[in-house]
């Protein structure tokens, strides 16, 4: 529910999703990772702080942006 009225300073699960580029289930699995706590609000619709989300999002953005080289080789069987 978009039209919920929380404090300032804070995100709605649907708000939080949008800037981590996840969906709610992505979400929920954040926070149940323990890598985002909730900040408020009710059961069925959590706040999250935006300094939390932003730190995670550029986190989340920084591991995306390492530089991943593959290993190749190839083991023959004697």
């Amino acid at each position: 529910m978009e039209s919920q009225i929380i404090r300032p300073g804070h995100l709605t699960a649907h708000q939080a999703a949008r800037v981590l580029g996840v969906s709610l289930v992505g979400l929920r699995s954040i926070v149940h990772r323990g890598q985002l706590q909730r900040a408020g609000g009710t059961a069925r619709q959590p706040w999250y702080r935006v300094t939390d989300v932003a730190d995670l999002a550029a986190k989340r953005a920084a591991q995306k942006a390492t530089v991943k080289v593959p290993i190749t080789g190839h083991f023959e069987a004697a």
